[in-house]
């Protein structure tokens, strides 16, 4: 094990944290469960695999707290849990570490000098059990590991990620994103979204500290203020087109023609469909 604690937010996660917790056994010293009142069978799964890290000489800690958004439940996580490892990691609860990154955090992560204080890792998207390679989607790079004491989570209502104040390293290898819901189920989440992304809108002020997060990020949130300069709708349209045609998306098969479209195009018009709602509702 390495000097290493993993933070976990869940919420009804009974058909996903079962993965999750199995690729990290005896990698953390400690794994953090920040668990917004699940009705399902979350605590259980969790308390089991923590007999099982206990067998590994580490621990796992469940804490139950109301839902008040998820920046606010993972700063709580970094602030108040009482983490005194070297390292701390966020992993989402549909989220895997692949073997390979195992062996990499084992290998590298003791070893980066002291003004190395976030790593970036790559995160390998599947979709109704497909990999989508293409669209733009991969490799997408995000800082999901940073020194105890220099890292926190942006204060937002959508997109937030992890920054911290120091030199940032990139990893080769990847977590695993597969979800093992429905699509009923991702489609309902992306309502909740895109309700957020909407609120999120008109309180950006689009003058961000883009630092300390990793480049990718920040060039995606330039993006991002771009592609909001074009005309409403309109502009859903250009990027499922760039997502699926030009990068090539229609490459990932029927699962990728679903995956982008709703994604690329449904969501995005969805967004603008809630923007103009609010501004032309008086």
């Amino acid at each position: 094990m390495i000097s290493l604690t993993v933070m976990i937010i869940t919420k009804d996660e009974e058909q996903n944290i079962g993965k999750c917790l199995k690729s990290l056994t005896g990698l953390p010293e400690r794994v953090v469960i920040v668990d917004s009142c699940s009705t399902d069978g979350t605590e259980a799964v969790c308390r089991g695999y923590g007999r099982r890290f206990e067998r590994y000489g580490g621990k796992l800690d469940f804490y139950t707290r109301e839902w008040k958004g998820y920046s606010d439940q993972l700063n709580w996580a970094i602030n108040e849990t009482g983490i005194d490892t070297d390292w701390v990691m966020r992993l989402d609860a549909d989220e895997t570490v692949t073997p390979e990154l195992r062996k990499e955090l084992i290998k590298r992560l003791p070893r980066e000098k002291k003004d190395v204080t976030g790593i970036v890792l790559k995160r390998r998207v599947y979709f109704m059990g497909r990999w989508i390679r293409h669209g733009g989607r991969y490799p997408e790079k995000l800082m999901r590991v940073f020194r105890n004491g220099h890292g926190k989570c942006e204060d937002r209502l959508m997109d937030e990620h992890l920054i911290t104040d120091g030199k940032i390293r990139e990893y080769r290898n990847d977590i695993i994103d597969c979800n093992e819901k429905s699509l009923s189920w991702w489609i309902s989440k992306h309502n909740r979204y895109s309700d957020l992304e909407a609120q999120s809108y008109f309180l950006d002020s689009g003058n961000e500290d883009l630092s300390g997060a990793g480049a990718q990020t920040g060039r995606k949130k330039v993006l991002k203020g771009w592609y909001y300069r074009l005309p409403p709708f309109f502009r859903a349209m250009v990027y499922f087109n760039y997502r699926y045609f030009i990068k090539g998306g229609f490459l990932d098969g029927t699962e990728g023609l679903i995956f982008h479209f709703l994604q690329a195009f449904w969501y995005r018009f969805l967004v603008d469909s809630k923007i103009w709602e609010q501004t032309h509702r008086s």
